[in-house]
């Protein structure tokens, strides 16, 4: 029965005894290809570019200060900048990438973010600093969801998390080389090496598929076969897979002309509350208050900020990797509970340092901070991702994306502005609030985020989206 535009129930959520006889067939057609493999290692030198534009401001403040002159003020405004820019990319990011698809949209995010840092490396004043800064945002902010979003596209379902999660290892990996490359090399040849990763990837992108669901979206079907062909494998039978993503892709494309205010109907409702929810949680809690401040919030403590933040550069790559290996044997909703739990932990340990102003307040606080770091490493700084990327339906995907990038990019920014104010009010009561917001972070994944583990896209979208109910 169709009302209001629903159509009937996907042939996804129903008995499909053909899918039931052909499920060893599927399985095999999840091998890993060079491909596949290729394509995500050309796609996460974006996340790379990522975190080297976020890891550079911290150990190139004092080079840009002494070399031209720049104030505090003058340098938080470089520094805060590359937010607004980060803002501006994810206003459009989704729609670019519906528009013109997910490779050209990396290839578009690459040149800003080249532009940016060749802008930075030959600076000789301010607003050259600070456009190049600007440019670098808005490729970030085109980069933060187009990659994820891409990797789940393109990968077999029992390896998609671990692929996914590749972004964020990358992003950390390119933080850590920026603090520590930063100790050794003067600013200008930083910003140059920042760069590099953004042109491996402009001229790579030209050797990868385009996503094969991305090409059914535009109705290029013949091309939707041959990239499903490369990615598989030629001796692979992809006639399933090919059918299931173009009969999803028709579902909801066929019910009606989309706008962007549709995100807010009722069949969306669940996916949206997801995504938006989990970007909320993963900055809410502290996050870029730690990374932006780390440094001062050791110093306050009366701990070593050089030991202390070294420390958190070295740390979190194996926490990462850790993620990556256990995405798709553990599940989502598992490594997302225990991160959001010792984050929950962390940021309580560190507040009670804080009040308790003793000999072992600077070793409790070290100890808080490294163990935030692994814990949000673990889960909440790459899953969220992962899960957004896979939650959202093909006919929204572009906006809903676009709109968890902005909130994720607003509350970093609230967290980050507030975090010295809040400090300044009582240390101790503003580790204890990001620990009762992790709290009810651990509530919400608890009863609202469900688990995508070991199922195509097509099966997740339909069973979270009432569209189809």
């Amino acid at each position: 029965m169709e009302e209001d535009g629903l159509l009937p129930s996907s042939s996804l959520l129903a008995p499909n005894p053909r899918m039931i006889s052909e499920v060893d067939l599927i399985d095999s057609d999840s091998s890993v290809t060079f491909v596949v493999i290729f394509s995500t290692m050309v796609a996460v030198c974006g996340s790379f570019c990522l975190g080297c534009s976020t890891g550079f401001s911290s150990p190139a403040e004092s080079g840009i200060k002494e070399d031209l002159g720049l104030s505090t003020a003058a340098y938080s405004v470089f520094g805060s900048i590359l937010t607004v820019g980060g803002i501006i990319g994810s206003l459009i990011n989704g729609k670019v990438a519906d528009l013109i698809g997910r490779r050209s949209t990396m290839w578009l995010s690459e040149l800003f973010c080249i532009i940016g840092w060749f802008s930075i490396s030959f600076s000789k004043g301010a607003w050259s600093l600070d456009l190049g800064r600007l440019s670098l945002g808005i490729g970030i902010g085109l980069i933060m969801y187009v990659v994820p979003v891409y990797i789940a596209e393109i990968t077999p379902k029992n390896i998609r998390g671990s692929f996914t999660t590749t972004n964020q290892f990358m992003i950390c990996s390119g933080i850590s080389l920026m603090f520590l490359l930063g100790t050794v090399v003067s600013w200008r040849t930083l910003a140059i090496i920042g760069a590099v990763p953004c042109i491996i990837q402009v001229f790579a992108l030209f050797f990868i598929p385009e996503s094969p669901r991305w090409l059914a979206k535009i109705g290029r079907e013949r091309e939707l076969e041959a990239s499903l062909r490369r990615l598989r494998g030629k001796n692979v039978d992809i006639s399933r897979e090919a059918a299931d993503i173009r009969d999803y892709t028709e579902t909801f494309q066929g019910t009606s002309e989309y706008r962007f205010l549709d995100l807010f109907q009722r069949r969306y409702a669940d996916s949206l509350c997801v995504g938006v929810g989990l970007m909320v949680f993963q900055q809410i809690g502290g996050t870029n208050a730690i990374a932006y401040y780390a440094s001062s919030i050791f110093e306050e403590a009366g701990f070593s900020s050089d030991i202390g933040t070294i420390s958190m550069a070295i740390i979190q790559i194996p926490a990462i990797a850790m993620s990556v290996l256990l995405a798709d044997k553990w599940g989502r909703r598992p490594l997302l509970l225990v991160s959001t739990a010792g984050m929950c932990l962390s940021t309580f340990l560190v507040g009670l340092a804080f009040f308790l102003q003793n000999l072992s307040t600077s070793i409790l606080v070290y100890i808080g901070i490294q163990g935030f770091c692994v814990a949000l490493n673990l889960g909440m700084a790459g899953l969220v991702w992962v899960v957004t990327s896979e939650i959202y339906p093909i006919n929204i995907k572009g906006s809903a994306g676009s709109l968890s990038t902005l909130v994720n990019w607003s509350m970093s920014w609230l967290v980050s502005y507030t975090f010295n104010f809040m400090a300044e009010w009582s240390e101790g009561g503003t580790f204890f609030i990001y620990s009762a917001m992790c709290c009810l972070g651990v509530v919400f994944i608890a009863k609202v985020v469900p688990e995508t583990k070991g199922r195509t896209l097509e099966e997740i979208q339909a069973s979270i989206a009432h569209f189809l109910q």
